[in-house]
Parts: structure tokens; sequence; C-alpha cells
């Protein structure tokens, strides 16, 4: 070797293989015996090898690039989203161009989506958590690997996404099973997918209980938001349980409730959406739904080069359950 740095031939050499067995384990053919696979492998470590992915798209006509169109935020949900699917493509061998637009509307996703085609990707992810992006989505071409995650689950387009309905039910479910009569909802903002779908599962948890669902008290996800909805709250005679649509707006709610001397869980229990890393350490530490984020962005990216490998499939489509995870912040009521 030279300081060109290892080259395909090399790994072949030191191996003891043909060039194409060597392409064959690169691109995960099947037909490749798993003892010559592993010295394949081990020339590649030890060599330090890296495969030439623009000389790979031009062998295959298949781009090792995957586009994503995602909300310019930092809430956690989505940011964690992103996070997780970047890592996915990553372990499968793809590269990730991630176009961010500060709102979520038809000009923004389709300028996003032409510019990843220019480019040649081998196919798009659109996290679409709000209304707006429907439209856009009306508006895409209808013969390239796509995947929403996070999207309207009515729409024909294949989708990922996190059982917001499950989630509200677990939260209010908990609640009640403590001894609430009933359970107060502070919301995210109207036109998310993720809010409508938590005000769902709360509502018919409810519902099936033979409880009065009190009125929804609309926010914008931001502790702040949950702080002012939680002094409303400090102030209505009755409350004993608050489910909040994600944990800042529970953070703004226990905040407004220790400043009312209103104790949690003893007076009141509170329970959160997401499981952000600080969840553990509020005070109290916070019950939440916790979201496979994980689990999501693998799915994602599955039903993604399904398409890639076998054309457009919009039946497609993997709903992934929240888990409840208990803590500190739920107490039977003290009446």
């Amino acid at each position: 070797m030279t300081a060109r740095g290892p080259a395909m031939r090399d790994v072949a050499r030191l191996a003891g293989v043909s060039h194409q067995t060597v392409s064959r384990v690169l691109n995960g053919h099947p037909n490749v015996r798993e003892q010559t696979r592993l010295r394949v492998q081990a020339a590649i470590s030890q060599l330090g090898y890296r495969p030439n992915r623009a000389a790979r798209a031009l062998v295959t006509g298949r781009s090792q690039v995957l586009g994503v169109v995602a909300l310019n935020t930092t809430l956690y949900g989505p940011a964690s989203l992103l996070s997780a699917f970047e890592l996915a493509a990553a372990e499968a061998g793809f590269a990730v161009s991630v176009g961010s637009v500060r709102n979520l509307d038809r000009d923004s996703i389709t300028a996003v989506v032409e510019r990843h085609l220019a480019h040649r990707v081998a196919g798009i992810v659109v996290i679409a958590p709000v209304e707006s992006a429907a439209e856009a989505l009306d508006c895409l071409p209808t013969d390239i690997p796509l995947v929403t995650v996070d999207g309207d689950p009515r729409r024909p387009e294949p989708l990922v996404t996190i059982d917001q309905v499950e989630g509200g039910r677990l939260a209010t479910q908990h609640l009640l099973d403590a001894g609430h009569r009933t359970v107060w909802h502070v919301s995210g903002p109207g036109d998310w997918f993720d809010s409508a779908g938590r005000i769902a599962g709360w509502r018919e948890t409810l519902r099936a209980a033979g409880a009065e669902a009190p009125p929804v008290l609309q926010a914008d996800w931001s502790a702040a938001s949950g702080y002012r909805c939680g002094q409303m709250l400090a102030r209505t005679p009755g409350v004993t349980a608050i489910f909040t649509a994600n944990d800042d707006l529970a953070l703004g709610v226990l905040h407004a409730l220790h400043e009312h001397g209103r104790r949690v869980p003893e007076e009141v229990s509170v329970v959160g959406f997401d499981d952000v890393p600080d969840a553990a350490y509020f005070i109290p530490p916070l019950t939440t739904v916790r979201p496979d984020f994980d689990t999501v962005a693998k799915a994602s990216l599955t039903l993604l080069l399904a398409q890639i490998e076998s054309g457009v499939d919009r039946t497609l489509r993997q709903t992934v359950s929240p888990t409840l995870i208990t803590r500190s912040s739920v107490a039977p009521p003290s009446e």
C-alpha cells in the first residue's frame, strides 16, 4: 500500500479472495460463505479500509444517502426522532442529509424534497407532526421512496408513529387507578397530531371510567406555558390529578403548584409525556410516558429500505407503543 490509503484490491489480497468477493461482502450479498465473510471483514478492519460510496453508487445505481425533512426545533420529541434516525441509518451504511425548515408548509417541504431529489438521495423521510404538512405531502411525487414519521395517521402514505392515543390512555388510567375521580389535561398546540392523539386517549379513558372530562387547557409545549396553566389549576377547587402533554409542561405546572403551596403528590398528582433525561430529577421525580424513539427510527428506516429495494408500497405503516415510567409524582388523593 502507498499513501493513497487501502483499496478494495488490498483487502482482497490480505483476505486471499477475489475483488468480486470483497464487493459481495460490502454489499451484503447472501451468497458468501460465513468463514469467507469473516475473513474479509477482518481484513477491512485491519487495513482501515473505507468503501468509496460514490463509486458504489455509480455501479449499483443507488445512492447511499437518505434525505430527511424536519422542523428546525429543539423540542425533545422531534429532535430525538431525528437523532435516532441518523444513528439507525449510519448503522445500515447510509449517510443522512437533513433539510431543516422553519415551517412544515407546502412551499418549505416541497423545496427541501426537490433539493434532496436533485442530489439523488435513495429515499426521503419527512418528520411531519403538524397539520400544515398534509398539503405538502399531497404535492410530492408518488413514485419516490418516502416515509412520514409522527404524521397524520389518516393519510395513505407509509407512516411510522408513536401510539399517542395509547400514551394518553396510559397516563390517565394510571391516575384513575391511584384513586382520582377525574384528570385534568394540559395539551400541546392544537395543530399537532401528538396533541390530538393524547387528548383522544385521555378523553376516551375518562369516558370508559364514567368520569367527567374537565375542559382542556391548551398550551404550547413550553415550561412557561405549563406554568401559566398551572397557576390556574392551582387555584381551581377539586383539582387532584393533572396529565400534561409533555414533560416541559409538567415542569411549569409543578413550579406553579409549589408557588401556591399545593404539594405534589400529597395534594395533586402529575404525569408528563416524553421522559426527558431530566424527568427523574424533577421535584418530585416525574411519572411520565416514554415514547420509543429508537424503535420508531429503526422501523422508519426498515420501511424506507423496503421501498428502495422493492418499489414504492403505500400500504406500509407501523405504530409503536409507548411505556409508562412510574416515579414519585403520583399518589392517592388526600380527600
